[in-house]
């Protein structure tokens, strides 16, 4: 499936850089395939802030990115990468939704505040991947039932709304399952701060 860009960055390179990359982290079994190259296209432009293919795909450069797709399509090695692609003060870190929902059992609410509010280190980015939504469960913290996810995700809208804050998402949950997950508020306020990007549903498993 060929796309026509017009850009100044030579995106075939680009993906050369970023299987050598993957290569790098995951080891000499790391592809990129022909087939996500649309996927890949709009995922380079929108991290080298290639407004001018941004436009071309109707992405907003003051969101940021859901991608969603099925189970082992890639997702989570695509968003490691794209963080080396990413200028300075557009750096992220990747955050697994389980990883959180485990420090909400052991700490509580303060956790909701880390990762909205809060920062762990001055050097660490705002701007956070939470990885694969959905795979965390509701969890109890001294036998109250709480959302974690559904709760941060509010909390980075505000400051979205009100400092401009980015958020990134992995999710192998359609729109429709997220709202039946997180409920309605979360579905139309993910709206507005992410740019949906989403593999096709026959997407195969590539682990």
């Amino acid at each position: 499936m060929e796309t026509e860009i017009k850009s100044e960055y030579n995106y075939d390179q680009v993906i050369v850089w970023l299987e050598k990359k993957g290569v790098e982290l995951y080891g000499t079994h790391f592809k990129i395939l022909e087939t996500d190259y649309p996927i890949i296209y709009k995922l380079i432009s929108y991290f080298l802030k290639d407004e001018q293919t941004c436009f071309q795909f109707n992405i907003n450069l003051n969101k940021g990115i859901m991608l969603s797709g099925p189970v082992g399509c890639g997702k989570t090695s695509l968003m490691n990468i794209m963080k080396h692609l990413t200028p300075i003060e557009h750096k992220f870190s990747v955050k697994p939704c389980r990883d959180i929902s485990f420090e909400f059992i052991q700490d509580g609410y303060e956790i909701i505040h880390k990762y909205s509010k809060g920062k762990l280190y001055v050097s660490e980015p705002k701007t956070i991947c939470f990885d694969d939504l959905g795979t965390e469960n509701n969890l109890k913290y001294f036998g109250n039932e709480c959302n974690v996810m559904a709760e941060i995700l509010l909390s980075r809208y505000d400051l979205f709304s009100s400092k401009k804050l980015l958020t990134h998402i992995t999710t192998n949950l359609s729109a429709s399952e997220i709202e039946t997950h997180y409920g309605n508020r979360v579905r139309s306020r993910l709206r507005e701060m992410v740019n949906l990007i989403a593999y096709d549903k026959t997407a195969k498993d590539k682990r």
